[in-house]
């Protein structure tokens, strides 16, 4: 028998996912003497992937652990504090890169946060004040993503065979420039959204 009604209240998934790697950050806030500030880690330079960028704390998702618990497990184990420290907000924006990656931030305040990391992981800790985003325009430049098939990819099936047009796409890269250092690419993405939400749902603590 149709299932209809249960059909017309699925929620629609996306073509290709399964292609997908998901990941999951914290957007720390920290009160601090100045004011309410975000945290960013400079990746330490042994690191394999991305060595001495900044980022949020987080990392891939494990298997059998939720969205949430994988940012807040990452925090913990980065900065070296309790998940107890970690009070979640509530979910920030996904940011989806055209390489296959599915970004899910998690926005909350870290409590009573002594400046430890995990140097395995991390070179340093940045604090950047909350106001620096509220006020900087980031710089924005614009890479072209072009569609380039692999070595056997069967031309004659298709019109226009290796003349084929194919559509080309605009990847944005943003930068912030902050005293000595720059947060940049989906980093930069992520914090400017995360800003803009703290402000829309007014989520500092007076």
């Amino acid at each position: 028998m149709p299932q209809i009604e249960e059909f017309q209240r699925r929620i629609p998934g996306i073509i290709g996912s399964e292609r997908n790697k998901e990941y999951a950050v914290l957007i720390p806030i920290l009160e601090t003497d100045s004011g309410p500030a975000l945290l960013f880690e400079k990746r330490a330079n042994n690191l394999n992937h991305q060595p001495d960028e900044i980022c949020f704390p987080g990392g891939k998702l494990e298997p059998d652990e939720s969205l949430l618990e994988c940012a807040v497990r990452e925090a913990a184990e980065e900065l070296l504090i309790s998940e107890d420290q970690i009070e979640i907000l509530g979910p920030g924006d996904l940011y989806i890169s055209p390489f296959n990656l599915v970004i899910h931030p998690y926005i909350g305040y870290v409590k009573d946060y002594k400046k430890t990391f995990s140097r395995d992981e991390v070179a340093e800790i940045l604090l950047v004040p909350l106001q620096y985003f509220m006020t900087t325009v980031p710089e924005i430049y614009h890479n072209c993503l072009m569609n380039v098939p692999t070595e056997d990819f069967p031309y004659e099936r298709i019109p226009g065979g290796e003349k084929y047009p194919w559509a080309k796409g605009i990847y944005d890269i943003m930068f912030y420039m902050y005293e000595d250092q720059i947060i940049w690419g989906m980093t930069a993405h992520i914090a400017r959204s995360a800003v803009e939400l703290i402000a829309q749902y007014d989520l500092i603590r007076n």
